[in-house]
């Protein structure tokens, strides 16, 4: 047990006045106070002409024989033992002073009464007992908060040993973090304050641990000088709390962020085994036909939720199955010994799992949506703190699984047509996109049969809606009994009905509708009539016919009405003459669409060469500074192999994903030049052309902004590439986007430039830097004067508007040189080098470098 500390609380204003007892100068009591009788048990009658020697028996400690001397109790603090009348003790304090009043001298003592020396080592004992034995924790300090007192608890709380913590300022004992000086701060001021105050507060353990705590800080004063003397706080652990209160936000803020559930509950698993090292956790929803489903068993085997999965709930179904069953709590200390578990003792569960508690968690409806159970290696099997645990998690997990439930019967309703119970058009988009999707990765074909039931107007008009929808009804449940498994039947309004069947070409779809035609045909009792309906069915074949839903559907629709115009109660296929064109684009747009999501797109890197400094040597051109890259992007497709980059980025803009190969680009040219910038390659900058319809919105400024941050490189890194078509853009955002770009510093370069129809004009409306001469001119400008002169006005144009301008598609050492001599700044073309995988380019600059000092 450590030592004690007394700490007496400060003087109480209602503390009885100190005893006084007047003598005269003979040491002769002649008057005494209230306080004095009660001291001394005496009346102040009786305690008047006595002498100070039967007044201070302990403090006159002399012959009774001796003359009486003053200075025998004049002076010092002194301890005296005064005896009652009634056999008791009185402890007291006594001040002796001598005082002289008109011409006579005498003396006046102030007692005050002292507590009896063995009551307060009793007191200070059951002091010290309660300290040690409380689980709550107890620092004291000193006036400098300097630890001179730490209990039982505390230590226990913190990991320290007895006495470690002592002489440690106070502030030692705060955890380190965000926030750390200012709750520092805060509870200096509360001590300056001098009054007890509240503070919730993370420490650090011996061992480096957090531990939360919540504390009552109280500073304690000296009694006579107010000035601090020590500070006492008193500690509970809240470390738990904090950490539940922590799960609770997490959990709550995924539910605001709309995650998926099974993404919820897995956090949840994973939070709770964190709270309780040893312990795993399990989250088991049980479906609406009472099976269970695993939801969350992030630290369970993979072979434990493959042979839980769909396992009936009963009364001897495991802990899990049990409880939902039940609708209660089922707590399993020896799972190898309980009969709970007798018949699912082949489950997978990890070695040195002892014991199961499950716990339901209902919806408000009182449905078992799901059980949370806690996996031991030993008991103790349900600590108080983890029934708390239990509690919330338990809430959570309802909470989770009612929001859950409540979308899910949303979707059901927005996906479902009310009258048939089948899917409605929207559902029915999205599984045949999901059929389309499979069928291609399997290389399978698929049908789409549109059905609308002829003349069926005439029912609702002479036998009433009830009658039509009656018959619709059972038409909707003959076609379901003709699905084959994985084949899926939708109303999409009205009379008109679809069936999607899986691997299925024409022949099979041909006798598929004919199978239909002739079911629906079969007479319908309707008002003690029988109605004989016929349909007739347009067939739309993926993927002949189109590979996206809505195409298949809306040739389907076409095939329909073809075969209403011919004879009603037939079939028809889609056989319009399609553009061999438009549906190769429409393949090639799905792999693009496709290679984009799978990064199979590149980017290559053709350099960009400055014409000072650039000879001819034997045939090939040399030195010359590099004025920078451009990069390029490369698709090649394992069916359709190289497409060319002009058709793929003209396919990208036509079916609208244009601006994500653009964002691709800017981003994986930033990477690349950071790349670069690391490696020492000198590299002055990477253009990345851009298309006009990403200037229709300033998201692309945001882009180039972050990549730039992100990879840490400055403005004049990076080039923007664009062609006059944004400026015959009508959208008004262009040149806003256009301007914001130059904004931040990036330079634009007028790609092709010449080639258009507004080139000029758009050299006064947008902030060009650059101007890049296009490649069709190389291709005649050593021969054909018109060609040379356009190309000498270009330069002259651009040197004029203090513009740099490279020339492209520079082929020959011919054409390098007419146009160095034009003055043209920079050319880029395979005179110098074909575009490099971004790997090649430091070999190519070292290469293609003059020496130093050539």
């Amino acid at each position: 047990m450590g030592k004690t500390i007394a700490v007496l609380p400060p003087v109480s204003a209602s503390r009885p006045a100190d005893a006084v007892v007047f003598m005269d100068e003979n040491g002769i009591v002649i008057f005494v106070n209230a306080a004095a009788e009660h001291v001394w048990g005496l009346s102040g009658t009786a305690m008047v002409g006595r002498d100070a020697r039967s007044v201070f028996p302990e403090a006159l400690r002399f012959d009774p024989a001796r003359r009486w001397s003053a200075e025998d109790i004049v002076g010092a603090d002194r301890q005296v033992v005064i005896a009652r009348p009634d056999g008791s003790k009185a402890f007291a304090l006594s001040h002796v002073v001598q005082i002289r009043h008109a011409g006579t001298s005498g003396y006046a003592a102030v007692v005050q009464a002292l507590p009896d020396p063995a009551g307060a080592a009793e007191q200070m004992s059951i002091l010290s007992l309660v300290a040690e034995k409380t689980d709550r924790g107890v620092v004291v300090t000193d006036a400098r908060r300097r630890i001179v007192y730490t209990n039982r608890a505390f230590q226990e709380m913190l990991g320290y040993a007895e006495g470690e913590a002592d002489g440690r300022a106070l502030e030692d004992l705060l955890a380190t973090g965000r926030g750390a000086a200012d709750l520092a701060a805060r509870i200096d001021a509360g001590i300056t304050r001098q009054v007890p105050f509240p503070e919730d507060v993370p420490l650090r353990g011996a061992s480096g641990n957090e531990v939360w705590v919540s504390t009552i800080i109280t500073p304690v004063l000296n009694q006579a000088t107010g000035a601090l003397e020590h500070v006492v706080a008193v500690l509970a652990d809240i470390t738990h709390t904090r950490l539940m209160e922590d799960l609770q936000r997490q959990v709550l803020a995924a539910l605001a962020a709309d995650a998926p559930a099974r993404d919820i509950l897995d956090l949840l698993c994973r939070k709770v085994e964190e709270l309780a090292p040893g312990v795993l956790c399990s989250i088991l929803g049980v479906t609406a036909d009472d099976l269970l489903t695993v939801l969350a068993a992030p630290s369970l085997p993979a072979g434990f939720s493959a042979a839980v999965e769909g396992l009936p709930i009963g009364p001897e179904c495991g802990s899990c199955g049990t409880s939902a069953f039940r609708g209660e709590a089922v707590l399993v200390e020896d799972i190898a010994q309980s009969p709970l578990w007798k018949d699912f003792q082949h489950l997978l569960l990890p070695p040195g799992i002892k014991g199961c508690w499950s716990i339901p968690a209902k919806l408000r409806s009182g449905k078992v949506a799901a059980t949370f159970a806690f996996y031991f290696p030993g008991p103790p099997f349900a600590a108080p703190w983890l029934e708390s645990v239990v509690s919330v998690c338990s809430d959570l997990c309802a909470l989770v699984l009612e929001r859950s439930d409540t979308r899910n019967r949303i979707a059901t309703l927005a996906s479902i047509d009310t009258l048939t119970g089948l899917p409605n058009r929207r559902r029915l988009i999205e599984s045949l996109s999901d059929l389309i999707t499979a069928a291609g990765e399997r290389n399978e074909p698929l049908a789409v049969l549109i059905l609308d039931v002829d003349h069926f107007k005439d029912v609702n008009d002479t036998l009433g809606h009830s009658t039509g929808d009656a018959l619709l009804v059972e038409m909707a449940r003959r076609l379901k009994a003709q699905l084959r498994p994985g084949d899926a039947v939708g109303r999409t309004g009205g009379d008109e009905f679809v069936v999607l069947v899986h691997n299925c070409a024409a022949e099979e779809a041909a006798r598929i509708a004919r199978r239909l035609i002739d079911y629906l045909a079969a007479p319908i009792p309707a008002q003690k009539l029988h109605l004989t309906m016929s349909a007739s069915v347009g067939i739309a074949l993926f993927p002949q016919h189109g590979t996206s839903a809505e195409t298949l559907l809306k040739h389907a629709d076409t095939a329909l009405y073809e075969a209403k115009r011919k004879d009603r109660g037939r079939f028809q296929f889609f056989t319009a003459d399609l553009n061999k064109r438009v549906e190769d684009r429409l393949v090639l747009s799905v792999a693009l669409r496709a290679a984009l999501q799978s990064h199979a797109l590149r980017l290559v890197y053709q350099p960009q060469v400055t014409l000072s400094g650039v000879t001819l040597s034997g045939g090939r051109l040399s030195g010359g500074a590099l004025h920078g890259v451009e990069a390029l992007a490369r698709w090649s497709d394992p069916v359709h192999g190289a497409v060319p980059a002009p058709r793929f980025i003209a396919l990208a803009e036509e079916y609208g994903f244009i601006e994500s190969i653009d964002q691709w680009a800017v981003e994986e040219a930033c990477r690349q030049m950071a790349v670069w910038r690391a490696e020492g390659v000198p590299v002055p900058h990477v253009s990345v052309n851009l298309s006009p319809l990403s200037f229709r919105s300033a998201e692309i400024v945001g882009i180039i902004g972050d990549a730039l941050k992100r990879h840490r490189l400055s403005p004049g890194d990076l080039r923007v590439e664009i062609t006059e078509r944004v400026t015959m853009d009508q959208n008004p955002n262009a040149f806003a986007t256009a301007r914001a770009i130059d904004a931040l510093g990036v330079r634009i370069a007028m790609d092709d430039f010449g080639t258009g129809y507004s080139s000029l004009s758009a050299l006064s409306r947008l902030p060009i830097a650059e101007l890049k001469i296009d490649r069709s001119f190389m291709l005649s400008i050593e021969h054909d004067k018109n060609a040379l002169a356009l190309a000498t006005a270009v330069i002259v144009i651009g040197q004029s508007l203090g513009m740099a301008v490279v020339a492209e598609g520079v082929e020959t050492t011919a054409q390098a040189d007419l146009l160095r001599d034009l003055g043209c700044h920079a050319i880029q073309g395979y005179v110098f080098a074909r575009p490099l995988e971004a790997a090649d380019v430091a070999g190519w600059l070292v290469a293609n470098t003059p020496p130093a000092g050539s």
